[in-house]
């Protein structure tokens, strides 16, 4: 079997009067993501570790935040859009591995949605999605509440 890893990295600066996206579900908040799309930091570093495995370079290639066709749009249309890109390369995804980095708000409640959420938008087990957060003890720009990151990790197999 050929596998492949990825790994996946995005940040976000949280401003107030914003949506925050985060792993596919609208997440109640008095700040959000600054960003040209929806800013979901999750979905972002998803994407980036699927291409990443599948030698695809990254999120910025294939939707460049200077393109007006990728502006607010959805970060599920995204995601499906980067396992079809891989797909058709003939890999298929075995497994992610996520952890998101934010203060506030607390999301523990909220990871069985985010995982049932991803896992549907690209086609696989639930069981093949993990996700994981934490903070960072109010250390740097995550722990001040100035932004948000998540990491990721994808395994592909060659069909």
């Amino acid at each position: 079997m050929n596998l492949r890893i990825g790994n996946g990295y995005d940040v976000h600066q949280l401003a107030p009067g914003l949506e925050l996206w985060l792993g596919g579900i609208k997440i109640e908040h008095e700040k959000g993501s600054v960003a040209h799309s929806d800013g979901d930091v999750l979905i972002h570093a998803i994407c980036d570790a699927i291409l990443g495995a599948a030698g695809q370079r990254d999120i910025g290639v294939h939707f460049p935040d200077t393109s007006s066709e990728f502006k607010g749009i959805d970060s599920k249309i995204l995601l499906k859009e980067t396992v079809r890109i891989v797909e058709e390369k003939g890999y298929r995804i075995v497994n992610i591995d996520c952890v998101l980095c934010l203060q506030r708000p607390k999301v523990k409640a909220l990871i069985p949605e985010m995982i049932a959420t991803l896992a549907e938008v690209m086609g696989v087990d639930v069981g093949c999605v993990n996700v994981k957060a934490t903070t960072t003890e109010k250390l740097g720009f995550v722990g001040r509440e100035e932004g948000i990151e998540a990491h990721a990790v994808a395994l592909l197999y060659k069909v």
